[in-house]
């Protein structure tokens, strides 16, 4: 692998650049200081595909996460030039980062979510549950996202997820353990139960240290934990994932509904995905060269 030609393609044009620029910047400084000095690192613009065409790498590592990173768009570009590309195909991405084809698909295929409704650009809609979770359908990162209990707060909180997206996702708040699990092709990682300082696991506390408690003593019995194995695997199933993916839960004591699946998780050595690794006993080369291997 070493004699291969790898182009990490970080940086990009979403609302989680900055975020990918850190993915990015880890992956090729880990592959430089372990002896894959035929690296290149790509910040990623309009111009990709000629730049792609002029450097003919044989193998593309895709750090890019948002909307052309995640979402399919540069994969089918991947695709059409023939290279090689790390994580989950075209169809795949595209369905797990829109989260309403996502409830589609768990729907469809009998795996727990959340009670949720679309709404496709409509100012006038009234609170469907209790306290709801609003959130646009195409962006991570939880950029945009709000929790509301009254209709004044829904209100709002559409109004600024409709600035990020057309499509938005309202789903009824569910009690509960949010817990995240990785699969390496068909290995299920280690889970991580997300404890955030201030109750809510937003863009501040996902991103700001000491925010969140990332801890693997998650207080599931034995059987909890091989059914959260079991509806980690159906999950990336379904959706035709491969390589690397992160499944998000909240176990409400009753189920672990799939919050989303993540086709495209951060790669920093702080990271849930290599943390999960690392306690899997792989470092963060090791999983590495895995997904370049499984591209």
């Amino acid at each position: 692998m070493k004699n291969k030609r790898i182009a990490v393609l970080y940086g990009g044009f979403s609302s989680e650049r900055e975020v990918s620029l850190k993915t990015g910047s880890a992956v090729y400084n880990t592959l430089i200081e372990n002896g894959y000095e035929n690296c290149v690192l790509v910040d990623v613009d309009k111009n990709i595909a000629s730049r792609l065409i002029e450097l003919k790498p044989d193998i593309c590592f895709n750090a890019l996460h948002g909307r052309f990173g995640e979402d399919g768009t540069i994969q089918g570009l991947l695709e059409s030039l023939g290279i090689k590309y790390t994580g989950s195909n075209v169809a795949a991405s595209a369905v797990a980062f829109d989260k309403a084809l996502s409830k589609y698909v768990f729907v469809a295929n009998n795996i727990p979510t959340a009670n949720y409704m679309v709404c496709d650009g409509d100012y006038n809609v009234k609170i469907p549950f209790k306290k709801c979770v609003v959130k646009p359908a195409r962006e991570g990162s939880t950029i945009g996202i709000s929790i509301v209990e009254n209709q004044i707060e829904f209100d709002k909180a559409l109004k600024e997820a409709l600035k990020f997206d057309t499509k938005i996702i309202i789903e009824e708040f569910l009690q509960g353990k949010e817990l995240t699990v990785s699969v390496l092709s068909d290995i299920v990682l280690p889970p991580i139960w997300i404890r955030p300082k201030k109750g809510f696991y937003d863009y501040e506390s996902k991103y700001t240290k000491g925010m969140t408690g990332y801890i693997f003593e998650t207080g599931l019995t034995e059987d909890e934990m091989e059914r959260l194995k079991e509806v980690s695997l159906m999950a990336v199933r379904v959706i035709g994932c491969t390589s690397a993916a992160r499944v998000d839960f909240i176990y409400d004591g009753n189920d672990f509904n799939v919050l989303e699946v993540n086709t495209c998780p951060g790669m920093t050595e702080t990271s849930l995905l290599p943390n999960a690794a690392k306690k899997a006993g792989l470092s963060f080369i090791q999983l590495i060269e895995k997904m370049l291997e499984l591209a």
